[in-house]
């Protein structure tokens, strides 16, 4: 009880401190009075707030279902090439689709998305006794390829601004109207709620979970179908955050354990947390100009990663 009670009062304080935090001064009088204060609220800092809380708790949930169908606790779609696909198939649509709808650039990263992430549990399944750091590995250096085709292609066409807004996550630019597809994150968080205990089972690899009954081949395709569109909903309208599905499975694991239909909730929470935490950092270390989430999250992410990593190696010795 004491847990969630201190989770509500961070949650608020957080939530308080980044409707409070910007370039201009929110108070009483501009709110209520003559000035534009309530327009900024509720144009601008409700829409990034929520925006943040629906991108860091989406990408925590993609991270873990993607720790199960790997069996690996180093992978995330920053780590496996999700990320990169899902900006190549952007990169595609900006080529030869310009005038296609936000949503149907959306799936048609996320289609690219889970065509990376199936390449990279291909690549997986070959690496012998599958080694812990290996996994990582490997999705990393998948990701850097993809991103070096990307980034020619962008380079060819001139559209490496545009690639690069799409690898580095920045809420500055959200506004009311241009984040509601996010949304989706939550909805595809709920699916992954109900639908936890399967992913538990193929997490124990694929020959036990059809030992007890689970469709294996359904429970991966939900899995790769929820990772994608989450993290192609993120990569289109803010950018990519990296390590928030990698730090916060990890961090709530040891404190809760495995059970995913008990910790999914935690993950999203700690997840949006973590992300809105950062962001807040972003705006004050240099206000009024800010540094953005990505960025923030690719210095704190790293850091934490190269901890796990060692931590995990010495208890391997």
């Amino acid at each position: 009880m004491i847990r969630i009670f201190s989770a509500i009062v961070l949650g608020l304080v957080l939530f308080l401190a980044s409707l409070l935090t910007g370039a201009s001064t929110l108070g009483l009088s501009s709110l209520f009075g003559a000035g534009d204060g309530g327009l900024v609220l509720l144009a601008s800092r409700l829409p990034r707030t929520l925006a943040l809380l629906l991108a860091g708790g989406g990408l925590a949930i993609a991270g873990t279902i993607m720790q199960m169908l790997a069996q690996n606790r180093f992978v995330e779609p920053s780590t496996a090439g999700t990320v990169e696909s899902a900006a190549l198939g952007m990169l595609t649509a900006a080529l030869f689709f310009p005038g296609m709808p936000v949503i149907g650039k959306m799936l048609l990263a996320a289609i690219f998305a889970m065509a990376g992430t199936a390449l990279f549990l291909r690549l997986v399944r070959q690496i012998p006794a599958r080694a812990v750091l290996m996994v990582p590995l490997t999705g990393i250096m998948l990701g850097g390829v993809i991103s070096a085709i990307a980034s020619f292609i962008a380079y060819r066409y001139d559209l490496l601004q545009s690639l690069g807004a799409w690898t580095n996550g920045d809420f500055s630019m959200v506004l009311r109207g241009r984040y509601e597809l996010l949304w989706i994150s939550f909805g595809l968080g709920v699916v992954a709620y109900v639908t936890a205990a399967r992913f538990t089972l193929a997490g124990l690899g694929e020959a036990v979970a059809i030992s007890t009954g689970l469709n294996y081949r359904r429970a991966m395709l939900t899995g790769l179908s929820i990772v994608s569109l989450i993290s192609a909903s993120v990569v289109v309208t803010v950018g990519s955050i990296p390590f928030v599905g990698l730090i916060v499975p990890n961090v709530v694991s040891l404190v809760m354990g495995d059970n995913l239909r008990r910790t999914l909730p935690w993950i999203a929470y700690s997840g949006a947390v973590l992300v809105l935490a950062c962001d807040i950092a972003g705006r004050l270390i240099i206000a009024p100009y800010e540094i953005p989430v990505g960025t923030m999250m690719g210095v704190f992410g790293s850091a934490i990663f190269l901890y796990l990593l060692l931590r995990q190696e010495a208890h391997a010795r």
